[in-house]
């Protein structure tokens, strides 16, 4: 993808209504067809059983590809959009009629996609979003590459009064493009470390099995698993080698299991960050990567709620972290996030604060001194462990299996790893923002301007009220992600006065989306 050259001048007159690319209804017939697959599939497979004639079922299925032809052509010849200075206005529908009016100020995010086949046409899937929808403002699938980054181009410069207009014919002509500051770029090396130092490989041997027991008989693939693994011990058995000699074979096998999922980890990530950067044009961020698909997301600088770091035990030997943010908009399509969620895939520390110290210069990041939290109740991190596994391992001693009782072996760990995270919570809060942190194997900071904090709760639980604690619960628009927010485990006093203090700042705030 590449940013798109501004339109010659024309007259300004009415905008008119236009239509999406001629090959529009192409694209949305193989979205459809990729629904109906399954059973398409199994009308043709299943319906040839017994005594009908197999003719029937081809001919069924072709009648369903051909209402699904008819409804993708009615949907391409009643779509359209109408581009003015205010906003887009969009009406569809074949038999019911809509009509949506979607102002350029409240579009949060604008996501350009891009898979082979747009590639091969020179067209691409755009979809406007907005902050709390389930589902995108408008989705145009699809546009001439040209008319997608010129109509993105133009939401950047929304609210700007005379920066956009639209021209008879219902073109974007964008205002005169400049050079975007680049703030981040992977080169193919960081891509591929950032497969190294993940785990992304267990997708694929997980979705393989799931795959396997879906689409071949029942019994089918256990029944091999189980004669493979028969026919290698039967055959091992014959051998009579030393102990040491299977010693070596089983750290074999486990050290290429184990490159083996660190090669599917590189190869997913380089389809999902291959040429990853990270730009910044007039206040709004925009992200392009992708090596088959490419991915275009935008979204402005003022729509970022929370800002989460991360770092891995591997991540951390690296001398690596990783970047996300929350924004107050992005929906799943098919059950996959493609909004601008990932600013730092993977990057140093220092890269990674200095690119917090640019979008948020207001702020003292890091924090020069964290709050710590008492120590005293470190044991209730592992308390669900001292319950549950002396209860598992009696109940495997009862029936018959001694060596359940090993399982109690992991409880002094569970308790040294308790100790260590509890060391390791701790939080800051001054007039700019409050964060939080916490982990010890998988650290992780979280913060967020008080500008953007939507509500607070106080929290207790019985466990509490036995040490004498609280927790402040903090919430933003767009929170997402199994990191909350949260100032957990301080003395009662300390917490209801943070919960007075941040209540006083709300108060007197003006929240900004």
């Amino acid at each position: 993808m590449s940013t798109p050259p501004p339109l010659a001048d024309t007259s300004v007159a009415a905008p008119q209504e236009q239509r999406l690319h001629p090959w529009s209804w192409l694209f949305v017939l193989l979205m459809q067809l990729r629904q109906f697959l399954l059973p398409l599939v199994a009308l043709v497979v299943f319906g040839n059983r017994g005594d009908r004639d197999e003719m029937w079922s081809y001919l069924a299925a072709l009648i369903v590809i051909a209402v699904l032809v008819g409804i993708s052509i009615l949907q391409y010849l009643t779509y359209r959009y109408r581009i003015g200075r205010d906003g887009i206005s969009v009406r569809s529908g074949v038999i019911s009629r809509n009509r949506r009016e979607i102002p350029f100020a409240r579009i949060h995010n604008v996501v350009v996609h891009q898979n082979p086949l747009h590639r091969l046409f020179g067209v691409a899937e755009l979809r406007l979003e907005s902050a709390g929808g389930h589902r995108p403002e408008a989705e145009m699938r699809v546009l001439k590459l040209s008319q997608a980054l010129a109509l993105e181009q133009l939401v950047r410069h929304r609210g700007q009064e005379g920066d956009s207009v639209a021209t008879p014919t219902g073109n974007v002509e964008a205002p005169a493009a400049r050079t975007d500051e680049v703030l981040l770029r992977l080169s193919r090396w960081d891509v591929v470390r950032i497969g190294l130092l993940s785990n992304r490989g267990w997708v694929v041997v997980l979705a393989t099995f799931g795959a396997s027991f879906q689409f071949f008989p029942r019994g089918t693939v256990s029944d091999a698993i189980e004669q493979g693994g028969r026919q290698a011990f039967g055959y091992a058995s014959h051998l009579h080698s030393a102990t040491w000699v299977w010693a070596v074979i089983a750290v074999a096998v486990v050290v290429g299991f184990w490159l083996m999922l660190r090669v599917l980890s590189v190869a997913l990530a380089l389809l999902r960050y291959y040429g990853f950067q990270l730009s910044e044009h007039e206040r709004r961020l925009t992200v392009v990567s992708g090596l088959l698909t490419r991915l275009r997301s935008s979204v402005a600088r003022r729509r970022i709620q929370a800002w989460t770091l991360r770092e891995s035990t591997l991540q951390r030997w690296a001398g690596r972290r990783h970047l996300r943010i929350d924004i107050a908009a992005g929906v799943a399509v098919d059950n996959e996030r493609r909004d601008l969620r990932e600013l730092a895939p993977l990057a140093t520390p220092q890269a990674c604060d200095a690119l917090v110290q640019h979008l948020l210069p207001q702020l003292a990041w890091p924090p020069a001194r964290w709050q710590p939290v008492q120590q005293r109740g470190w044991w209730r991190l592992s308390l669900g462990a001292f319950v549950w596994l002396p209860v598992v391992a009696a109940a495997a001693v009862w029936n018959g299996y001694p060596g359940g009782a090993l399982i109690l072996l992991w409880l002094p760990w569970s308790a040294f790893r308790a100790h260590r995270q509890m060391a390791r919570i701790g939080y800051h809060l001054d007039d700019q923002y409050v964060a939080v942190r916490g982990g010890w194997w998988q650290r992780w900071w979280r913060f967020a301007e008080l500008d953007k904090l939507q509500s607070l709760r106080l929290s207790r639980s019985p466990l509490d009220r036995l040490l004498g604690t609280a927790s402040v619960w903090l919430d933003t628009a767009g929170a997402s992600g199994s990191i909350a927010l949260c100032l957990r485990y301080l003395p009662e006093a300390d917490a209801r006065a943070v919960y007075a203090q941040l209540g006083k700042a709300l108060a007197r705030r003006r929240l900004r989306w």
